[in-house]
Protein backbone atom coordinates (compact mmCIF):
# COMPACT_ATOMS: atom_id res chain seq x y z
CA UNK A 1 0.00 0.00 0.00
CA UNK A 2 1.21 2.91 -0.81
CA UNK A 3 0.49 4.90 2.60
CA UNK A 4 1.74 4.72 5.77
CA UNK A 5 -0.37 7.29 7.72
CA UNK A 6 -3.83 7.26 8.36
CA UNK A 7 -5.73 10.84 8.83
CA UNK A 8 -3.06 12.84 10.60
CA UNK A 9 -2.34 10.66 13.41
CA UNK A 10 -2.77 6.54 12.77
CA UNK A 11 0.16 4.79 12.02
CA UNK A 12 -0.65 1.41 9.86
CA UNK A 13 1.21 -1.59 11.20
CA UNK A 14 -0.31 -4.39 9.56
CA UNK A 15 -3.45 -5.65 7.27
CA UNK A 16 -6.15 -7.41 8.22
CA UNK A 17 -8.72 -8.11 5.76
CA UNK A 18 -9.78 -6.95 2.37
CA UNK A 19 -12.81 -6.67 0.68
CA UNK A 20 -15.38 -5.40 -2.16
CA UNK A 21 -14.96 -2.15 0.19
CA UNK A 22 -11.40 -1.87 0.83
CA UNK A 23 -9.16 -2.90 3.40
CA UNK A 24 -9.51 -3.27 7.92
CA UNK A 25 -5.79 -2.01 8.95
CA UNK A 26 -3.81 -2.54 12.54
CA UNK A 27 -3.09 1.03 13.15
CA UNK A 28 -1.25 2.79 15.87
CA UNK A 29 -2.84 5.91 17.17
CA UNK A 30 0.48 8.44 18.10
CA UNK A 31 -1.16 10.41 20.26
CA UNK A 32 -2.18 7.99 22.82
CA UNK A 33 -0.49 4.70 21.72
CA UNK A 34 -2.85 2.69 21.24
CA UNK A 35 -3.94 -0.03 18.60
CA UNK A 36 -7.01 0.10 16.79
CA UNK A 37 -8.58 -1.66 13.81
CA UNK A 38 -9.49 1.12 10.59
CA UNK A 39 -11.41 0.19 8.25
CA UNK A 40 -10.97 2.04 5.16
CA UNK A 41 -13.52 2.20 2.09
CA UNK A 42 -12.56 2.70 -1.19
CA UNK A 43 -13.03 6.30 -2.66
CA UNK A 44 -15.64 4.94 -5.41
CA UNK A 45 -18.74 6.66 -5.34
CA UNK A 46 -21.50 3.65 -4.33
CA UNK A 47 -18.41 2.73 -1.70
CA UNK A 48 -18.73 6.51 -0.04
CA UNK A 49 -22.96 5.96 0.08
CA UNK A 50 -22.65 2.65 1.37
CA UNK A 51 -19.91 3.94 3.97
CA UNK A 52 -22.68 6.60 4.65
CA UNK A 53 -25.30 4.36 5.30
CA UNK A 54 -22.91 1.94 7.82
CA UNK A 55 -22.01 5.49 9.73
CA UNK A 56 -25.85 5.98 10.18
CA UNK A 57 -25.97 2.21 10.93
CA UNK A 58 -23.16 2.85 13.85
CA UNK A 59 -24.33 5.74 15.02
CA UNK A 60 -27.85 4.15 15.95
CA UNK A 61 -26.10 1.08 17.76
CA UNK A 62 -24.37 3.71 19.82
CA UNK A 63 -27.27 3.39 22.11
CA UNK A 64 -26.13 -0.14 23.15
CA UNK A 65 -23.49 -0.81 25.40
CA UNK A 66 -20.79 -2.86 23.17
CA UNK A 67 -19.48 -5.24 25.73
CA UNK A 68 -23.00 -6.31 26.75
CA UNK A 69 -24.63 -6.54 23.63
CA UNK A 70 -21.33 -8.61 21.71
CA UNK A 71 -21.22 -6.07 19.29
CA UNK A 72 -17.85 -3.98 18.09
CA UNK A 73 -17.44 -1.37 19.60
CA UNK A 74 -17.12 1.84 16.98
CA UNK A 75 -15.13 5.03 17.72
CA UNK A 76 -16.17 7.52 15.34
CA UNK A 77 -14.77 8.22 11.69
CA UNK A 78 -12.64 10.12 9.98
CA UNK A 79 -11.44 11.14 6.09
CA UNK A 80 -8.10 10.28 4.48
CA UNK A 81 -8.04 12.24 1.18
CA UNK A 82 -11.64 10.92 -0.44
CA UNK A 83 -11.45 7.67 1.70
CA UNK A 84 -13.95 7.42 4.24
CA UNK A 85 -11.91 5.33 7.72
CA UNK A 86 -13.86 4.32 10.53
CA UNK A 87 -12.39 3.29 13.72
CA UNK A 88 -13.14 0.24 15.90
CA UNK A 89 -11.62 -1.29 19.06
CA UNK A 90 -8.91 -4.23 17.55
CA UNK A 91 -9.90 -7.35 18.55
CA UNK A 92 -8.39 -10.99 18.09
CA UNK A 93 -9.47 -13.36 15.44
CA UNK A 94 -12.07 -13.96 13.27
CA UNK A 95 -14.09 -17.03 14.42
CA UNK A 96 -13.80 -18.36 10.72
CA UNK A 97 -9.69 -18.59 11.78
CA UNK A 98 -10.54 -19.44 15.19
CA UNK A 99 -12.21 -22.79 14.48
CA UNK A 100 -9.67 -23.47 11.73
CA UNK A 101 -6.85 -23.60 13.79
CA UNK A 102 -8.37 -26.38 16.13
CA UNK A 103 -8.43 -29.79 15.81
CA UNK A 104 -10.87 -31.27 13.16
CA UNK A 105 -11.70 -27.34 12.03
CA UNK A 106 -14.84 -27.51 14.82
CA UNK A 107 -15.27 -27.16 18.24
CA UNK A 108 -17.04 -29.43 21.62
CA UNK A 109 -20.63 -28.62 22.23
CA UNK A 110 -19.36 -27.24 25.52
CA UNK A 111 -17.49 -24.44 23.61
CA UNK A 112 -20.24 -24.47 20.77
CA UNK A 113 -22.60 -23.11 24.10
CA UNK A 114 -20.97 -20.06 25.12
CA UNK A 115 -20.64 -18.69 21.89
CA UNK A 116 -23.75 -19.30 20.16
CA UNK A 117 -25.54 -17.90 23.62
CA UNK A 118 -23.92 -14.76 22.66
CA UNK A 119 -24.06 -14.24 19.45
CA UNK A 120 -28.42 -15.25 19.57
CA UNK A 121 -27.72 -11.98 23.09
CA UNK A 122 -26.01 -9.66 19.96
CA UNK A 123 -29.30 -10.43 17.97
CA UNK A 124 -31.50 -9.77 20.96
CA UNK A 125 -29.47 -5.95 21.63
CA UNK A 126 -30.19 -5.63 17.46
CA UNK A 127 -33.54 -6.41 17.53
CA UNK A 128 -34.07 -4.12 20.25
CA UNK A 129 -33.28 -0.95 18.29
CA UNK A 130 -34.93 -2.50 14.97
CA UNK A 131 -31.81 -3.72 13.28
CA UNK A 132 -30.86 -6.42 11.15
CA UNK A 133 -27.04 -7.63 10.65
CA UNK A 134 -28.05 -9.12 7.06
CA UNK A 135 -24.13 -10.62 6.17
CA UNK A 136 -23.48 -13.13 9.71
CA UNK A 137 -20.87 -15.62 9.29
CA UNK A 138 -17.79 -16.98 10.71
CA UNK A 139 -16.01 -14.14 9.05
CA UNK A 140 -17.83 -11.39 10.85
CA UNK A 141 -18.10 -12.87 14.39
CA UNK A 142 -14.63 -11.77 16.22
CA UNK A 143 -12.73 -13.46 19.26
CA UNK A 144 -12.03 -11.18 21.83
CA UNK A 145 -9.02 -12.44 23.37
CA UNK A 146 -8.62 -16.50 22.29
CA UNK A 147 -6.38 -17.43 25.66
CA UNK A 148 -9.89 -16.28 27.69
CA UNK A 149 -11.69 -18.86 27.98
CA UNK A 150 -14.70 -19.53 27.89
CA UNK A 151 -14.12 -17.28 24.81
CA UNK A 152 -15.83 -13.47 24.16
CA UNK A 153 -17.23 -13.12 21.03
CA UNK A 154 -18.76 -9.53 19.18
CA UNK A 155 -20.37 -9.22 16.06
CA UNK A 156 -18.56 -7.14 13.32
CA UNK A 157 -19.42 -5.76 9.67
CA UNK A 158 -22.13 -3.70 9.41
CA UNK A 159 -21.91 -2.89 5.87
CA UNK A 160 -25.08 -4.53 4.81
CA UNK A 161 -26.72 -3.81 7.83
CA UNK A 162 -30.18 -1.94 7.40
CA UNK A 163 -33.20 -0.85 9.91
CA UNK A 164 -35.96 -3.68 10.09
CA UNK A 165 -38.53 -1.03 8.90
CA UNK A 166 -36.32 -0.38 5.45
CA UNK A 167 -35.77 -3.48 3.99
CA UNK A 168 -36.51 -3.95 0.43
CA UNK A 169 -38.17 -7.26 -1.14
CA UNK A 170 -35.14 -8.51 -3.72
CA UNK A 171 -32.12 -6.50 -2.34
CA UNK A 172 -29.19 -8.72 -2.12
CA UNK A 173 -27.95 -8.84 1.15
CA UNK A 174 -25.84 -11.51 3.23
CA UNK A 175 -23.08 -14.16 2.02
CA UNK A 176 -23.86 -17.49 -0.35
CA UNK A 177 -24.50 -20.25 2.15
CA UNK A 178 -25.53 -18.26 4.80
CA UNK A 179 -28.42 -16.32 3.10
CA UNK A 180 -31.86 -17.49 4.30
CA UNK A 181 -34.12 -18.82 1.56
CA UNK A 182 -36.53 -16.11 1.46
CA UNK A 183 -33.30 -13.23 0.78
CA UNK A 184 -32.40 -16.08 -2.55
CA UNK A 185 -35.42 -15.82 -3.54
CA UNK A 186 -36.34 -11.98 -3.49
CA UNK A 187 -39.46 -12.72 -1.13
CA UNK A 188 -39.82 -10.01 2.48
CA UNK A 189 -37.61 -10.84 4.87
CA UNK A 190 -36.81 -9.59 8.32
CA UNK A 191 -34.48 -10.02 11.63
CA UNK A 192 -35.32 -13.54 10.92
CA UNK A 193 -32.86 -13.83 7.96
CA UNK A 194 -30.01 -13.71 10.60
CA UNK A 195 -31.29 -16.55 13.01
CA UNK A 196 -31.12 -18.43 9.87
CA UNK A 197 -27.54 -17.77 9.27
CA UNK A 198 -26.83 -18.04 13.00
CA UNK A 199 -28.24 -21.62 12.74
CA UNK A 200 -25.63 -22.00 9.74
CA UNK A 201 -23.11 -21.04 11.89
CA UNK A 202 -24.05 -23.07 14.68
CA UNK A 203 -23.84 -26.18 12.79
CA UNK A 204 -20.58 -25.46 11.20
CA UNK A 205 -18.86 -24.60 14.67
CA UNK A 206 -20.10 -27.83 15.74
CA UNK A 207 -18.87 -30.04 12.66
CA UNK A 208 -16.22 -27.90 11.16
CA UNK A 209 -18.35 -28.14 7.58
CA UNK A 210 -20.79 -25.43 6.46
CA UNK A 211 -23.73 -27.14 6.00
CA UNK A 212 -25.44 -25.70 3.27
CA UNK A 213 -22.33 -25.74 0.53
CA UNK A 214 -22.38 -23.49 -2.55
CA UNK A 215 -20.47 -21.29 -4.89
CA UNK A 216 -24.49 -20.32 -5.78
CA UNK A 217 -27.67 -19.51 -4.87
CA UNK A 218 -29.60 -22.48 -6.82
CA UNK A 219 -26.65 -25.05 -5.17
CA UNK A 220 -27.36 -23.92 -1.93
CA UNK A 221 -31.35 -24.02 -2.33
CA UNK A 222 -31.12 -26.98 -3.88
CA UNK A 223 -29.57 -28.62 -0.60
CA UNK A 224 -32.09 -26.43 1.35
CA UNK A 225 -34.93 -28.42 -0.86
CA UNK A 226 -33.53 -32.00 -0.61
CA UNK A 227 -33.10 -31.31 2.98
CA UNK A 228 -36.79 -29.54 3.38
CA UNK A 229 -34.43 -26.68 5.45
CA UNK A 230 -33.76 -29.08 7.80
CA UNK A 231 -30.41 -29.93 8.99
CA UNK A 232 -30.40 -34.11 8.75
CA UNK A 233 -29.65 -35.53 12.20
CA UNK A 234 -26.22 -36.96 11.27
CA UNK A 235 -24.00 -33.96 10.67
CA UNK A 236 -23.61 -34.78 14.36
CA UNK A 237 -22.39 -37.74 16.76
CA UNK A 238 -26.09 -39.54 17.43
CA UNK A 239 -24.73 -40.29 20.72
CA UNK A 240 -26.13 -40.69 24.41
CA UNK A 241 -25.35 -36.98 25.22
CA UNK A 242 -28.32 -35.13 25.95
CA UNK A 243 -26.55 -31.56 24.86
CA UNK A 244 -26.03 -33.30 20.89
CA UNK A 245 -29.68 -33.82 20.59
CA UNK A 246 -30.79 -30.43 22.48
CA UNK A 247 -28.41 -28.86 20.00
CA UNK A 248 -29.93 -30.30 16.82
CA UNK A 249 -33.43 -29.64 18.30
CA UNK A 250 -32.23 -26.05 18.49
CA UNK A 251 -30.62 -25.95 15.13
CA UNK A 252 -34.00 -27.26 13.52
CA UNK A 253 -36.07 -24.22 15.35
CA UNK A 254 -33.42 -21.73 13.54
CA UNK A 255 -33.48 -23.25 10.12
CA UNK A 256 -37.66 -23.02 9.77
CA UNK A 257 -37.79 -22.73 5.93
CA UNK A 258 -41.06 -20.46 7.24
CA UNK A 259 -39.42 -16.77 8.82
CA UNK A 260 -42.38 -16.49 10.67
CA UNK A 261 -42.26 -20.28 12.36
CA UNK A 262 -38.17 -19.36 12.98
CA UNK A 263 -37.47 -19.01 16.47
CA UNK A 264 -36.85 -15.91 17.71
CA UNK A 265 -33.25 -14.74 20.14
CA UNK A 266 -35.55 -14.72 23.30
CA UNK A 267 -37.16 -18.57 22.47
CA UNK A 268 -33.30 -19.42 21.83
CA UNK A 269 -32.10 -18.25 25.48
CA UNK A 270 -34.71 -20.01 26.85
CA UNK A 271 -33.96 -23.53 24.78
CA UNK A 272 -33.18 -26.75 26.87
CA UNK A 273 -29.77 -26.22 25.35
CA UNK A 274 -28.79 -23.82 27.35
CA UNK A 275 -29.80 -24.97 30.64
CA UNK A 276 -27.70 -28.23 29.86
CA UNK A 277 -24.45 -28.36 31.84
CA UNK A 278 -24.14 -25.02 31.49
CA UNK A 279 -25.75 -21.57 32.94
CA UNK A 280 -26.64 -18.91 30.54
CA UNK A 281 -25.98 -16.31 32.65
CA UNK A 282 -22.21 -17.02 33.00
CA UNK A 283 -22.02 -16.96 28.94
CA UNK A 284 -23.65 -13.65 28.26
CA UNK A 285 -23.64 -10.17 29.21
CA UNK A 286 -27.23 -8.78 29.46
CA UNK A 287 -28.49 -5.10 30.10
Amino acid sequence: MEWSILGKHYKVEAFLGEGGFGIVAKCRDTMTNRAVAIKVNKSRPDILQQAKLEIFILEQLRRLDSDAANIVQWNGFFHDGERVCLKFELLDQCLRDYIWDRKNHCLPISEVRPILGQLTNALSHLGSVGMVHADLKPGNIMVVNRHESPIKVKLIDFGLACPASAVMPGDRVGTVGYCAPEVMLGLPYNEAIDMWSLGLVAVELATGLPLYPGNEDYDVLKFIIETQGQPPDHVLDSGPEAGQRLFVSLIKQMLALDAHQRITPSEVLRHPFFSSKSSLSTVVSTT
